[in-house]
């Protein structure tokens, strides 16, 4: 599954129409310690670059902004117990929510790898 990033460090997975998002190893790393997570409701639709759902840190609350537009299929429920997963895995366990995309090609227009770590100067 290729992976692409936005600017405000979400990435996305695509994979037959429905995009896993979280926040990325460098996001989680300048929050810090990753103390609760709000998600958004399953069925919710959201617009690509609109809040979705909020990470709060022990030195910041801050917005998660949807990727890509679409409908949330599921939420990632785990987090609710353990927000700790976003810090020990983010782009795998610590994933926020799934989305039934509504236009590919916004996938498309995001930032590959190579592309996200000249972005982040890493």
């Amino acid at each position: 599954m290729t992976v692409k990033f936005t600017k405000d460090h979400e990435w996305a997975k695509l994979d037959n129409g429905t995009a896993i998002i979280g926040i990325t190893h460098y996001a989680q790393n300048a929050l810090g310690d990753i103390v609760y997570v709000e998600l958004p409701e399953v069925g919710k639709k959201v617009g690509q670059g609109k809040e979705a759902a909020v990470v709060e840190s022990v030195k910041a609350a801050s917005d998660v902004y949807a990727p890509l537009s679409g409908e949330v299929v599921e939420v990632n429920t785990a987090l609710k117990n353990d927000p700790s997963l976003i810090n020990s895995s983010p782009q795998d366990k610590g994933w926020f929510f799934k989305l039934k995309v509504a236009n590919s090609n916004e996938f498309n227009a995001l930032m590959d790898d190579a592309a996200y770590k000249k972005h982040t100067g890493e």
